[in-house]
């Protein structure tokens, strides 16, 4: 024996404000516009399920791996430190760099700078040119 649901008393309902109430008794249905609807929630092909399940086959593959069957291998050096020539030669880069960079040049001596090859004059240009 099922119990039909009961329908909320007078009481229960939500009241409406007595404007509202009068638009909503009076609104024609027939000033509605015809709206089609489409579905949104386009359902995957037949290329994205097989793609799926070709990952999910592989992280099964890599979670369920058992690391018990991997044979011991020995590794070997294949990148041999440089010898001494070449951290002697990386050392003096590297003061250089480190000179240059720590250079203060409030140590340098005041020169005075004297021209040595003067232009010559007007006068001299156009003696020359009369010449």
């Amino acid at each position: 024996m099922s119990a039909a649901p009961l329908s909320p008393s007078l009481k229960d309902l939500p009241k409406v404000a007595v404007d509202l109430k009068s638009q909503l008794e009076g609104f024609n249905h027939d000033n509605m516009k015809r709206a089609s609807t489409t579905e949104k929630n386009v359902l995957p092909t037949a290329e994205d399920v097989a793609t799926e399940k070709t990952q999910k086959a592989l992280l099964e593959g890599v979670e369920g791996f058992d690391t018990g069957k991997l044979k011991h291998t020995e590794t070997h050096e294949k990148n041999p430190l440089p010898d001494k020539d070449a951290i002697e030669a990386e050392k003096g880069q590297q003061k250089l760099i480190e000179g240059i960079e720590n250079f203060d040049p409030k140590k340098l001596k005041h020169t005075e700078t004297q021209e040595k090859n003067p232009l010559p004059t007007k006068e001299a240009i156009d003696q020359e040119k009369s010449a």
